[in-house]
C-alpha cells in the first residue's frame, strides 16, 4: 500500500510538474506572439515611414520638374515675342521698300508720258 502512496505522490508531482512547464510554455507563446505583434507594429512603421518619404521626394521632384517647364515656357514665350518683333522690323522694311519701287516706277511712268 505505501508504494501506492509514493506512486500516486510521484504522479502528483508529475503532474504538477508538467503543468507548471505547460504553464510556462504559454507564457513564453505570449511573449513570442507580443514580440512578433510588435515587431510587425514597427515593421509597418517602417514601411509607412519609406513610403511618406519616397512619397516627399517625389513631390519635391515633380516640382523641381514643373518650375524647370515653366521656366522654358518663359523662355520660349520670349523668343516668340523677339521673332514677333523682328518679323514686324522686316515687314516695315519690306513695305517702305515696295512704296520705293512703287514711287520709281510711278516717277518713271511720268517720265514716259
Amino acid at each position: 500500500m505505501a508504494e501506492n502512496v509514493d506512486l500516486l505522490a510521484l504522479l502528483a508531482e508529475m503532474k504538477k510538474s508538467m503543468e507548471k512547464g505547460q504553464e510556462e510554455m504559454r507564457k513564453g507563446q505570449e511573449e513570442m506572439k507580443d514580440r512578433m505583434e510588435k515587431g510587425q507594429e514597427g515593421m509597418r512603421k517602417g514601411q509607412e515611414e519609406m513610403k511618406n518619404e519616397i512619397q516627399s521626394h517625389v513631390e519635391s521632384k515633380v516640382g523641381e520638374i514643373k518650375d524647370h517647364v515653366n521656366s522654358c515656357i518663359e523662355k520660349i514665350e520670349e523668343d516668340v515675342q523677339s521673332v514677333k518683333r523682328e518679323i514686324g522690323e522686316v515687314k516695315g522694311e519690306v513695305e517702305r521698300k515696295i512704296e520705293e519701287v512703287e514711287d520709281k516706277v510711278q516717277g518713271n511712268i511720268e517720265e514716259v508720258k
